[in-house]
């Protein structure tokens, strides 16, 4: 049992004088099992039974809550209109205590499109931007911003229908409980003896006409709301920062990733630039080698062509002498003959 449900025992509820019905000519047969008995013609409530289900309808506001889920807190009446608004301030949940816009529930869509307006007006009064407009349309925009406030102000942060309505008089919040259980929306109340609590899936019996009842119920419900929802903050705040820090080593693992990736790349373009040098140098050489092969082959050919040539040159002159010699001879021959 949390603190919350702790605190309201027998005493506080006997003191608020939650145990007060009404009068047992205008009571509801249906209710006739939280009643206890009666006293000068007025019906009084079985407060142990209301202790118990109070902290099943503590538990259960507490258990939406902790699962981000919302609760609208509604009582229109005089008697449970600051109650209300309180308790749903402090939960931080939205609530109506001034009028139920029929169809706020089963035409949200229209309601919604309401709220949005009303965010802008007040955004717009605000900036100052109402202030630039025409008289008259000035005045209109705000009769509009001042109607809109008093019907939708307590849920002008609401987003989707709720997860669960708290309501204080279920018979004069009757609107209110038929559109939520139309969309089957679970329906917590604060009931009284001349209700009909079929339809309240979470019945606190109880007084809904004194002040001081419509309160400490009203703050039981709320302080469970604000309970669960400090809860569900709270693992909210560790699931982003749980998130935030796996991101943040995603992250550092990547960039460690794609920094090995890089010094990879890196080593294997410096490899391959190490040994295309060295294919290069050694294609080099071997056309240096080659080309000084050639020259020597070219050199070589051409002293053996030289030194061909010259023995040729050498050859001709002694083949050439012999020749020149014998017309001597032969005209040495006819002298000797003559003589």
């Amino acid at each position: 049992m949390s603190a919350a449900e702790a605190e309201i025992g027998l005493k506080d509820l006997l003191e608020a004088g939650v145990h007060f019905g009404h009068q047992t000519r205008r009571w509801n047969p249906r209710m006739a099992r939280f009643i206890h008995g009666e006293h000068a013609g007025v019906h009084v409530i079985d407060l142990l039974q209301t202790v118990d289900l109070l902290s099943s309808a503590q538990k259960f506001v507490a258990d939406i809550a902790q699962r981000g889920g919302t609760v609208l807190f509604v009582g229109t009446k005089r008697q449970a209109q600051d109650a209300v608004r309180h308790a749903a301030e402090s939960a931080r949940m939205p609530y109506v205590n001034q009028r139920w816009s029929p169809g706020l529930l089963t035409n949200f869509n229209t309601s919604s499109k309401r709220i949005k307006t009303l965010n802008d007006l007040e955004r717009l009064e605000a900036d100052g931007q109402l202030e630039l407009l025409p008289s008259q349309e000035r005045i209109t925009r705000r009769k509009e911003l001042a109607k809109l406030q008093i019907n939708l102000g307590g849920v002008k942060d609401l987003r989707r229908t709720p997860d669960a309505v708290f309501v204080i008089d279920v018979n004069s919040e009757k609107i209110a409980v038929e559109e939520a259980t139309k969309l089957r929306i679970p329906v917590v109340a604060l009931v009284d003896t001349n209700v009909d609590p079929d339809g309240v899936e979470f019945v606190i019996p109880g007084n809904d006409d004194s002040i001081r009842s419509c309160s400490l119920i009203a703050h039981a419900v709320g302080d469970a709301a604000a309970g669960g929802a400090l809860a569900w903050y709270e693992a909210e705040e560790a699931r982003r920062a749980r998130e935030a820090a796996e991101k943040e080593q995603r992250q550092a693992e990547e960039a460690a990733k794609r920094e090995a990736e890089e010094a990879r790349r890196a080593e294997a373009e410096e490899q391959s630039a190490a040994a295309a040098a060295g294919q290069e140098a050694e294609q080099n050489a071997a056309d240096a080698a080659a080309a000084e092969q050639a020259a020597a082959a070219e050199q070589a050919a051409a002293e053996q062509q030289a030194a061909a040539e010259q023995a040729a040159a050498a050859e001709a002159p002694a083949a050439e002498a012999p020749a020149a010699e014998t017309p001597v001879a032969e005209a040495a021959a006819p002298q000797e003959g003559t003589a």
